[in-house]
């Protein structure tokens, strides 16, 4: 490509620094910095030690009217990104924003609202686990309907494991409003990414959350969910960050196969030759007869396929880095469009109302109420104001 990308980092914490280092580094070649914002005087001290001739701004609306960037990346807190995406897109420059996409849907509405008003304009959400090759491939066997139609989704991520030190590392880590909640919106928004990109968005979900169970923080560290999909399928999400073994397993039945993940490296993929009820329907006795028997040859039925990539991540961060300059500057499709992101925040939205109000709540839920009760937990916090 002849023209690079240039991108401004907000916020030069540990997801900025990355993604500087990724740009310097080379790993983003259609990339560079454009300026760099921080509100810390040590980290643009940092900065321009780190990256000579790279513009420095203490507000980041200085640098989006400074014309030193032609993009923005949102390394801030969560409830931040959505205002940021939108003062950027309102000034003509392309948004890249972090995960979450925001805290509560009505702001990310907001966000996608404006974005759709700058069609000739790249907005993008940082997904870097789309770039797992493994999860690409899965998705392909799902849309392409080599499993069926999808009866059941498990899923168990508890990898996350976060030791009392890393709560008490910022004052507003595992604050409702510093950062808006705990599990569901810091370390796993990627699986409930994917767990929607792949199996599609639920219609309702019931869930069991567990707050300050075994950390002491005021927001979730243990949460187990019920999905209904609406055509009589379901699924759980089960995630914790107190889990010191910790189990990454992703199950999806379908009526002719099954796909498991284990480790998000590896996934078994059985495909049947014949929908399983067509199967069970014209089975005789000398059939069961020989299942009871464990003498069925279930090569007559299924086939089985183990994937496995050498390298399970892909090209991550980066590689959306790359991505999202190549939408920009020819047009390549974007791996993870900015539009997306509010499905993330409704199901974590939906799992937290569901534990709040005891009750199954719907996918389209009464975004004013979860406002108002989420407003009430920053309220009882003291700590920060409520949002509107």
């Amino acid at each position: 490509m002849s023209k690079k990308l240039r991108l401004g980092i907000i916020g030069l914490g540990q997801q900025g620094g990355m993604y500087a280092k990724f740009i310097t580094d080379g790993l983003v070649p259609n990339m560079e910095i454009g300026a760099i914002t921080d509100t810390d005087p040590a980290k643009r001290e940092a900065a321009s030690a780190t990256y000579p001739g790279v513009h420095v701004y203490d507000d980041y609306i200085a640098m989006l009217d400074s014309g030193d960037v032609d993009a923005v990346v949102t390394c801030v807190p969560h409830y931040l990104h959505p205002e940021m995406g939108i003062a950027a897109l309102s000034r003509d420059i392309h948004a890249l924003v972090e995960k979450p996409a925001g805290v509560y849907t009505k702001q990310v509405r907001e966000l996608n609202d404006f974005a759709a008003t700058k069609p000739g304009l790249s907005f993008g959400i940082m997904f870097n686990q789309r770039n797992n090759p493994l999860y690409k491939r899965l998705k392909e066997i799902v849309d392409g309907g080599e499993i069926g139609t999808i009866l059941r989704t498990n899923w168990i991520i508890t990898t996350w494991w976060r030791p009392q030190g890393y709560y008490n590392s910022s004052a507003w880590r595992a604050t409702w409003g510093g950062e808006g909640g705990g599990v569901l919106v810091n370390q796993a928004p990627h699986q409930l990414d994917l767990w929607q990109w792949i199996c599609g968005v639920p219609k309702s979900v019931y869930s069991k959350v567990a707050y300050g169970f075994r950390r002491d923080i005021a927001v979730e560290d243990e949460v187990t969910a019920v999905v209904d999909y609406g055509n009589g399928a379901t699924g759980t999400f089960v995630t914790a960050t107190h889990d010191m073994v910790g189990t990454d397993r992703f199950e999806i039945l379908g009526d002719a196969g099954k796909i498991v993940v284990e480790g998000s490296k590896t996934a078994t993929v059985t495909r049947l030759k014949k929908k399983e009820r067509e199967i069970s329907e014209n089975m005789g006795m000398d059939d069961v007869h020989r299942l009871f028997m464990g003498q069925l040859d279930m090569d007559e039925y299924l086939t089985t396929e183990v994937i496995e990539f050498d390298s399970p991540w892909g090209a991550q961060h980066a590689g959306v880095l790359e991505n999202f300059a190549a939408n920009v500057l020819d047009g390549t499709p974007l791996l993870a469009p900015g539009s997306d992101g509010i499905n993330g925040v409704r199901l974590a939205n939906a799992i937290h109302l569901s534990s709040w109000k005891g009750e199954e709540v719907p996918l389209d839920f009464n975004e004013d109420e979860f406002l108002q009760l989420l407003n009430k937990r920053i309220g009882d916090e003291g700590k920060y104001p409520q949002r509107g």
